[in-house]
């Protein structure tokens, strides 16, 4: 049978696995997407589209083939313990299936490289995607919006309850006597102990979830728990494993995950018919011997502990088929590793090893291998044995070649030698027929061999960070690729070769040479993304603008000048970067772009802004920053779907104002206008309800407009180098806020030590209390004035102050005493000021100026002595 053959039948296999879980969704579909959580739970290390590649997250597992049996009235314990059985069967193999290729993700990219986009992950692996039926999916969101219409957390299945983040403090057993339950999540809970639940409600529980519940400790009560399966205390601080675990003969999948213990638990080793066992993320350092005794453990996560040695112990797990031990410090591996037979995946990133012991190359079964971020130099020919090899991951080690043996790796899917010391490829890479990505970022290479066109089926080629001079025109051949990665290598020609390809729809050339793009380019129709960034481009080609279906063109940092007007055929552009570039006119050719969604023209000499700006009827980020503004373009305020703006001048012309009809931009919600000249920020500031984030750090803004508090969704602000001497006391109405950054300002109120630790809870608490403190010494204030003032000097302090009162205040016969006359009418000055936003500080030093001008130096002595006593006082 043909290799391609069998890799057809693998996948049929998986799809039937799916098509048989698929029935089961509307039995219980908690338990399902709990289930693959828990199993998440084996990789913790990766993100979830490493795991998943493009599967939906709750799509993965189906537990029963047969619904017809599940009622509790029909079922019998051997119907039931023969579906268990297949179950975990089921989930076992599905997981070693999936493993195969969790890693056709990339993990790591070099810091040139974009990340995997939605688009192209699908165009990637769509061999994979097709596994899941619209009726699996359909059933699952009609399940769900059913949940969700109970809201009570008790499944429609009788089996499973859902009780996570209700601020549960006891073990809920009440809902145990109630119901039949089998599956129950209590995650984010602050349940400590099972006291007080009855042994007979907990028999029949078979799944059971307690992470993040804060637990010191498993409870010894989880004895009681004889017909658990799955158990999982993840992402606690448990210490201790108690002996009672022991009793729980039944589990077969065990979760310890990001917890503090130090020490193997001992009661592990009587646990035979454990499957899968996870103790990712905790401080062991040693495994001791009795491990030996799970003989039927296929999973073992052992990843970022402190092990500084391979445990031996490992080595004789019969049935281990995936053991994670990436994040240690282990430097070698012992020969007895030869005796993991059935092995299929080993992962080791991110440890200390110099070498490989020639006897992993005896493990003939196995399908992946991961050796990120060691210091491997060598390589052993013997990677010959390895037949049966999808995955080879070595990534980050100190490789100046690849045995040529690798090529007899036939099953060879996914290899990658990213940052390492390679100068060439191995001569029979070609060899690896089934190859789909290969990536070997930051190396050496010269030149790539013209071998690779018989890599039929390869799909990704990333070649980033080497000093490759050309591309072989026989890449042509490659007819699958879809993704080439050439980012900042040597190249001088754009290669022609690339342009036959018709399924190619991500290309990278940045930080290269290429001052020319070719007439070939036109009939690369299908390309969604091309980047040519920091080249060596004197113009924008007219063959650029036959690509009709590109959504993303990076040309900044060339040196184009101009854009030619069919640039309007390029009907799918979304993304268009021109940033350092040459020009100094706006290219109003690009305002022809109806779909565009993203314009960068920062770092040019631009003056000015077109009308014609508003035919961007779908633009949602611009940045025109550093550029030669002689005024804030009040063009880009009819920009009504604008989100974020970039009008930032640290290399231009600085702007020293902001115009009204900046309110006009809505949608707005981010904003940054720092390092120009801007001495206010406009009075209706606060009509931008959508804004977020306000970047306006190295300006010269010395006052916050009251309708500044009216912007609640604000969460980040830099005011940094600006003129502020006082913040508002309503800036506690910014509720949304997280970051704030008011340095380099010379503020008096609050002070700068007080605005330094960047929290707005220090911030509003000093102002509150400053304000109390200013009104109790103003209404002292008022007090002296009105206890001191002539009737005169009244009558000038009213005119100074605005203040009408009538002639009865000011009559000597009146009854009221001259004193509360006087205070009375300060008190309605002080209330009417108030209500025009005039602050406490500031109504006094309207009043002293006042009665300076009016002459009352007796009274001002009085206020003078209270000002000192007042300053005497710590605050």
């Amino acid at each position: 049978m043909s290799e391609k053959e069998n890799t057809s039948e693998e996948l049929e296999d998986t799809t039937g696995l799916f098509s048989t879980e698929s029935r089961s969704w509307s039995v219980e579909p908690e338990f399902i997407k709990e289930t693959s959580n828990l199993l998440e739970e084996v990789c913790v290390g990766k993100s979830s589209n490493q795991i998943c590649g493009t599967y939906p997250r709750n799509d993965k597992f189906g537990m029963y083939d047969d619904t017809s049996t599940l009622s509790p009235g029909n079922k019998s314990k051997k119907d039931e313990e023969q579906r268990s059985k297949k179950h975990d069967e089921q989930t076992l193999q599905f997981f070693e299936t999936i493993t195969i290729y969790d890693s056709l993700q990339s993990k790591s990219d070099i810091s040139q490289s974009s990340p995997l986009s939605i688009t192209e992950m699908a165009a990637e692996y769509q061999p994979f995607i097709g596994f899941l039926s619209h009726e699996t999916l359909e059933t699952t969101s009609s399940q769900l919006s059913e949940e969700n219409q109970k809201g009570l957390g008790l499944e429609s299945d009788n089996f499973t309850v859902n009780l996570k983040a209700k601020g549960l403090q006891e073990f809920p057993k009440d809902i145990l006597k109630s119901k039949s339950v089998k599956y129950l999540y209590l995650d984010g809970n602050q349940i400590k102990n099972f006291k007080g639940s009855d042994s007979g409600d907990l028999l029949g529980l078979e799944i059971l979830s307690l992470q993040e519940n804060g637990l010191l400790s498993l409870p010894p009560e989880i004895q009681l728990f004889h017909n658990l399966r799955i158990l999982n205390v993840s992402h606690n601080q448990i210490s201790h494993i108690p002996k009672e675990i022991s009793q729980l003969g039944n589990i077969r999948q065990l979760f310890l995950n990001n917890n503090c213990i130090e020490n193997f638990p001992s009661g592990l080793k009587s646990l035979g018919n454990l499957e899968i066992l996870s103790l990712a993320k905790n401080k062991l350092r040693h495994i001791p011997d009795t491990l030996s005794g799970l003989k039927n453990l296929k999973v073992l996560n052992l990843e970022y502990n402190q092990l500084t040695i391979f445990p031996k112990v490992l080595c004789f797990l019969p049935k281990l088929i995936s053991l994670i031990l990436t994040g240690n410090l282990i430097s070698s591996l012992p020969k007895e590793i030869r005796e993991l037979k059935n092995l299929e995946k080993l992962l080791l990133d991110h440890n200390k090893l110099t070498f490989l012991a020639v006897e992993i190359f005896q493990l003939l079964k196995m399908k992946e291998l991961q050796l990120t971020g060691n210091k491997l130099e060598v390589i052993s020919h013997k990677i010959e044995n390895f037949k049966e090899l999808r995955i080879l991951i070595l990534d980050k080690n100190l490789l100046k070649e690849v045995p040529e043996k690798i090529s007899h790796c036939v099953m060879l899917e996914y290899l990658s030698l990213s940052c390492n010391k390679l100068m060439e490829l191995p001569k029979n890479i070609y060899k690896l027929k089934n190859l789909r990505k290969l990536r070997v970022n930051t190396n050496n290479i010269v030149r790539i061999p013209e071998d690779i066109s018989h890599l039929n089926n390869i799909i990704s080629l990333e070649f980033s960070g080497n000093i490759i001079t050309d591309i072989p025109i026989e890449v042509k051949n490659c007819k699958k690729i879809t993704k080439v990665e050439l980012s900042y290598n040597k190249i001088m020609y754009f290669p022609v070769g690339l342009c036959a390809l018709d399924s190619l729809y991500y290309l990278n050339f940045n930080g290269n040479y290429i001052s020319e793009i070719p007439v070939d380019i036109s009939f690369s129709k299908q390309l969604l993304n091309l980047e040519l960034n920091k080249n060596k481009l004197l113009i924008f080609s007219e063959h650029l603008c036959s690509l009709t279906n590109l959504e993303y063109l990076d040309l900044g940092k060339n040196q184009i000048r101009k854009i030619p007007p069919s640039i309007s055929n390029m009907v799918s552009l979304q993304v268009l970067i021109l940033c350092c570039n040459k020009f100094e006119v706006f290219p109003i050719e690009v305002c022809t772009l109806e779909n565009l969604q993203v314009l960068d023209l920062s770092i040019n000499q631009i003056q000015n802004v077109p009308s014609d700006i508003c035919n961007l009827k779908r633009i949602q980020k611009l940045n025109i920053s550093s550029n030669q503004f002689m005024y804030f373009p009040i063009e880009l305020c009819r920009l009504q779907s604008l989100e974020e703006l970039n009008i930032s001048q640290i290399n231009g012309r600085k702007l020293t104002r902001l115009p009204e009809e900046l309110s006009n931009l809505t949608q707005l919600k981010r904003l940054d206008i720092s390092d120009n000249a801007i001495r206010e920020i406009p009075r209706n500031i606060g009509e931008l309800r959508s804004l977020v984030s306000l970047n306006a750090y190295n300006n010269q803004i010395s006052y916050l407009p009251p309708s500044f508090l009216c912007l609640n969704d604000l969460q980040q602000l830099n005011l940094s180098g600006n003129n502020l001497t006082a913040l508002p006391i309503g800036i506690h109405n910014l509720f949304s806020l997280k970051e704030i950054n008011f340095d380099d300002n010379p503020l008096l109120r609050p002070p700068m030590e007080i605005c330094k630790g960047k929290q707005l809870y220090t911030i509003v608490h000093y102002l509150q209390r400053a304000d109390q403190r200013d009104e109790k010494i103003l209404e002292k204030i008022l007090i002296i004035v009105a206890n001191n003032i002539t009737i005169t000097n009244f009558k000038y302090l009213c005119q100074k102050l605005n203040l009408a009162i009538s002639e009865t205040d000011m009559s000597t016969k009146s009854p009221v005493s001259l004193s509360e006359r006087v205070l009375q009418a300060l008190h309605k000055w002080k209330t009417e000021s108030i209500n025009l936003s005039l602050t406490t500080a500031a109504l006094r030093d309207q009043l002293t100026r006042a009665l300076t001008m009016i002459g009352a130096y007796e009274i001002m002595d009085k206020i003078t002595a209270l000002k000192l006593f007042t300053c005497a006082i710590k605050f």
